[in-house]
């Protein structure tokens, strides 16, 4: 059964509860897509009634598949009907699912089991079209739901941009460094066929994979020459810096990975931890190939770039020393192309890569079309 509804304007959640008090429903429970609940309400009933029709899992088939649904379940010598009903749109999408929970007690199943179970679900059918009325309460909570979580990934990703953007201006360079290793790193990624959730991580890490260098003093995080060993055992800290910076935060509690073990090597002799092998995690092993790769082939105040060939030589020789074998040589497949896009790509063009790929990966609410008009000389709003 499907269910078409219009968009309305928020109403009351007594209307829930009211609706408990006109028909034999002893809960209602309203969910977003992917099983999220966003409300419930209850009768005065046996707690065990409750939990029991909190602990029931329905099949998939209210998940997968665009029809009502319905389970039986015993408790205490007595039966209750749980039936689920999607809500669709106008547009035909599903936007989310109502559940009403029914009592049958001991003697009304003992004077006529099958009579009763069909007068029920005849209610329970009944009760859902009544409930069409507060559908567009419904539809308003959801997308009250949905908008408040938007908002909270889009200050994130906000906050994401400007961390980076800030170590990367302090550290002598421009933020474009940033923009590109982490087009560098998602583009590895994609072609290693890696999940889309382990891409966000990466996407996080290697923006900020520097972050630590803010609690590095400028006269060692600045120095245009060589640094000491001392400095260089100061300068080492910034990974746990960086660590520190975001451990409070845990939406970028995956970026961790990369921020803290970047500096690894394969062969054991990096730092901090001198992990070796696949024991240094895969985002790390992935941005290691891509962050060398960058400072070979960019120009900074103490260098010139790097040719694409002699660079690729470097990665080629440090392959299995400094770098994942097969990191390497997934990169070696796509390091000619990534090269040509970005040498000559302007700072605006980058930061537009830049919030493609936030669309692609985190869903944000401009849309790709949106996203391509957007003139990025000015500062990325989200």
């Amino acid at each position: 059964m499907q269910v078409a509804i219009d968009a309305g304007t928020l109403g009351q959640h007594d209307g829930l509860n009211r609706l408990l008090d006109r028909t034999r429903f002893i809960g209602i429970r309203v969910y977003r897509p992917g099983r999220v609940l966003i409300y419930e309400t209850w009768e005065d009933v046996p707690t065990a009634f409750i939990d029991a029709a909190r602990s029931h899992l329905h099949d998939r088939d209210w998940i997968e598949q665009v029809q009502s649904h319905r389970n039986w379940i015993e408790v205490e010598g007595e039966r209750l009907i749980q039936v689920v009903l999607p809500l669709i749109d106008k547009n035909g999408d599903v936007v989310g699912f109502l559940e009403g929970i029914s009592r049958l007690d001991k003697e009304t199943l003992q004077a006529n089991r099958e009579q009763i179970r069909n007068g029920a679900l005849t209610a329970v059918a009944s009760v859902f079209l009544t409930a069409l009325l507060l559908y567009p309460l419904l539809l308003a909570m959801l997308r009250q739901s949905v908008g408040l979580s938007r908002r909270l990934l889009d200050s994130n990703l906000s906050l994401l941009q400007s961390l980076g953007n800030a170590v990367a201006k302090r550290d002598s360079d421009t933020d474009t460094h940033n923009y590109r290793v982490t087009y560098y790193a998602v583009a590895l990624a994609e072609a290693m066929g890696l999940p889309r959730k382990e891409i966000s991580i990466i996407v996080a890490g290697a923006f900020l994979h520097d972050i630590g260098k803010i609690g590095i003093p400028d006269q060692i995080l600045l120095k245009p020459g060589k640094l000491t060993p001392d400095e260089f055992e100061t300068m080492k800290t910034h990974v746990s810096l960086g660590v520190e910076i975001v451990a409070d935060n845990p939406w970028l509690e995956g970026a961790g990975l990369t921020i803290r073990h970047h500096h690894e090597r394969f062969d054991g002799t990096g730092y901090p931890d001198g992990l070796q092998g696949n024991a240094i995690p895969l985002p790390a092993r992935i941005f290691a190939v891509v962050d060398v790769f960058d400072a070979l082939t960019s120009q900074r105040p103490y260098k010139k770039a790097m040719s694409l060939e002699y660079a690729l030589d470097i990665i080629r020789r440090d392959s299995g020393r400094h770098f994942d074998p097969a990191v390497v040589a997934a990169f070696m497949g796509i390091a000619f192309a990534l090269y040509v896009e970005t040498f000559q790509a302007a700072d605006s063009e980058l930061r537009l890569r830049m919030r493609q790929i936030l669309f692609r990966y985190f869903k944000t609410e401009t849309a790709p079309e949106e996203v391509a008009s957007v003139s990025c000389d000015t500062p990325p709003v989200y």
